[in-house]
């Protein structure tokens, strides 16, 4: 358990702060209050009834205006598997968040995915469109959802995509892994959406959680607009092209990878078979959010080249340093 002085007054409580994204939010959240920040050893949500006991007595005890879960079971292809696990955690635990921020008043800010949509739409996915998961993942990411809303909590609930950071284990660190130990490599070229930083996504919360405090103080709580919102960067791209782009950078930058341009081999889904399928379109319609909040959103390449500077001096011959993938 991390307690972090904040400036802002309130008691936050953040689940998940060993993630990317939860690392992220580890350092905006004390800007908005006073955070207590759990990791899976502070609070195992694989346990529902035990993770109950404990968030409930901490709310009970502190009062938390806000209660941020930015953890989930996000190992797609396992889930096909430990489906019960999977279930624990993204599909039970927001219902028992929910109710317990519907009893102490706390705003519960929540993430979930683009794969509760089955990626046949021609244009990017709006918040209204109907939900219709392909895999377990997605199935329990939106039973979470739909249990939190069913919880008479206020929340907010920020659906994402293709998630990367700095810290912890992603795609692009794992194809700068890949790049230093093989000839060749193939990358499915049929799916397309849009690679989102979790450092935007931390300060794009922040910016919401801002808005929802100044309403609170302000006696105009009703203008705050809470609900569902997709949140992504801008642009788009395949995971073949995403990991050209990556490997370009990392040439630029002066690691020298094994792979050669022209060994990167593009396939389709077909091709590369995986226990779970995935969506061929997780672009998601970010209108609404900007509408109600105003924030700018950066093309995609813009986050990935800023983790690209951040952590290529680690990687001297495309070598990670050991445990970051």
């Amino acid at each position: 358990m991390t307690p972090l002085s904040g400036g802002a007054g309130g008691d936050i409580l953040l689940l998940g702060a060993g993630g990317q994204l939860g690392y992220e939010l580890a350092r905006v959240l004390p800007e908005l209050g006073s955070l207590t920040a759990w990791t899976r050893a502070d609070c195992d949500l694989a346990n529902p009834a035990a993770a109950r006991e404990k968030i409930n007595a901490f709310a009970q005890a502190r009062r938390p205006w806000l209660i941020v879960n930015a953890a989930a079971y996000t190992a797609v292809d396992r889930a096909e598997s430990e489906t019960e696990t999977a279930r624990a955690v993204n599909a039970e635990i927001p219902g028992v968040l929910g109710g317990i921020a519907a009893r102490t008043g706390a705003l519960l800010t929540h993430y979930s995915t683009e794969y509760v949509f089955d990626g046949k739409s021609a244009r990017p996915y709006r918040e209204s469109d109907a939900p219709a998961p392909l895999n377990v993942y997605g199935q329990t990411k939106l039973e979470g959802e739909r249990a939190l809303l069913a919880s008479g909590a206020r929340s907010l609930i920020l659906r994402t995509s293709w998630v990367f950071g700095a810290h912890g284990g992603n795609f692009l660190k794992t194809m700068l892994r890949l790049a230093g130990e093989r000839d060749t490599l193939g990358v499915v070229a049929d799916q397309r959406g849009a690679p989102t930083s979790a450092a935007w996504l931390a300060q794009v919360t922040r910016l919401m959680l801002r808005r929802y405090r100044e309403s609170q103080r302000a006696g105009q709580g009703g203008l705050f607009r809470d609900g569902l919102y997709h949140l992504t960067a801008a642009g788009e791209t395949t995971w073949h092209d995403y990991a050209a782009h990556i490997f370009s950078r990392a040439r630029q930058a002066g690691v020298a990878l094994r792979l050669r341009p022209e060994n990167l081999v593009a396939l389709t889904s077909r091709e590369y078979k995986t226990p779970a399928a995935r969506p061929e379109n997780s672009l998601l319609d970010n209108r609404l959010a900007l509408s109600v909040f105003g924030f700018s959103r950066p093309d995609w390449k813009e986050g990935v080249d800023a983790v690209l500077r951040e952590i290529l001096p680690a990687f001297p011959e495309g070598k990670p340093r050991a445990g970051e993938c």
